[in-house]
């Protein structure tokens, strides 16, 4: 989910607000009544399988809970379960949908996702591979469930499809990543447009982050964070480019809810077909 305002600067910018509200509040419609949903696992109270694979779709990845049939790795899988666990006991009387649950779960899931492809803050970042969060349904959270799962999709709630994984994504980003996992751009207009791999025919490409701040620190406020994002993703633009005279960029950043969740980077974007 993103909304999207054009500006201007030096030879043209695009920015894009983007929020992870769906990931923190884990919102959507629950997947239970699907006819694929594993009855065992509808309102499993056990802690899901770790390095489980199964083939999600995008409106799945966005539901409070799934259930979906885990398929094997070896065949065609969306979706691979990287961490599960047991929400920590300040959050056991908490309720199904508060924030303070999806906090946790973007804080954990985000680390962990970084440390299971071999990727630093930025590339991961700028990957279209994601994470998707989930907990148990009503029913096993009201019996006492408090596990979470996190899950290697993909793509994302903005990508134009979610694309098959490997066997297993363990290590998938490390060294010089292949553009099949990186994240580009097939439109010509950047405002509201789908993420693809950079494998395809694109447009845009992401190309750096800016850190806005550290782990301790106040959100700087809306503008400031637009502001410090615009004048880094210029110049960061610029020199990935080697100094054209013309250049067009576009960057994305994120509001206050992202940074209390521990979000802390802009994405920068290039207008470049390579």
């Amino acid at each position: 989910m993103a909304r999207s305002r054009p500006t201007t600067w030096r030879s043209g910018a695009t920015v894009v607000v983007a929020t992870l509200a769906a990931l923190l509040a884990g919102c959507g419609t629950p997947t239970q009544a699907d006819p694929d949903a594993d009855p065992d696992q509808v309102d499993a109270v056990e802690t899901p399988e770790l390095g489980a694979c199964r083939l999600l779709t995008i409106e799945e990845i966005s539901a409070p809970s799934d259930a979906t049939r885990t398929v094997d790795c070896s065949q065609k899988h969306t979706a691979q379960t990287y961490a599960v666990g047991e929400l920590p006991d300040e959050l056991r009387e908490s309720e199904y949908d508060a924030p303070e649950v999806g906090e946790f779960a973007y804080r954990t899931c985000n680390t962990k996702l970084s440390a299971f492809l071999g990727a630093d803050e930025s590339l991961a970042m700028r990957t279209i591979l994601s994470w998707a969060w989930f907990r148990p349904s009503e029913k096993a959270w009201d019996e006492g469930a408090r596990w979470y799962r996190c899950d290697v999709v993909g793509g994302g709630e903005q990508s134009a499809a979610l694309v098959p994984l490997p066997e297993t994504a363990e290590g998938l980003l490390q060294g010089r990543p292949d553009d099949a996992w990186m994240a580009c751009v097939a439109e010509p207009a950047f405002a509201g447009s789908k993420k693809i791999p950079c494998s395809q025919e694109h447009q845009w490409r992401a190309v750096t982050t800016i850190k806005l701040g550290e782990a301790a620190d106040p959100y700087p406020g809306d503008r400031l964070s637009e502001v410090q994002s615009r004048d880094f993703c210029s110049k960061s633009v610029l020199a990935y480019l080697n100094y054209p005279v013309e250049y067009d960029f576009a960057y994305t950043w994120f509001h206050e809810s992202e940074w209390n969740a521990g979000n802390r980077r802009s994405v920068c974007w290039a207008r470049t077909s390579d």
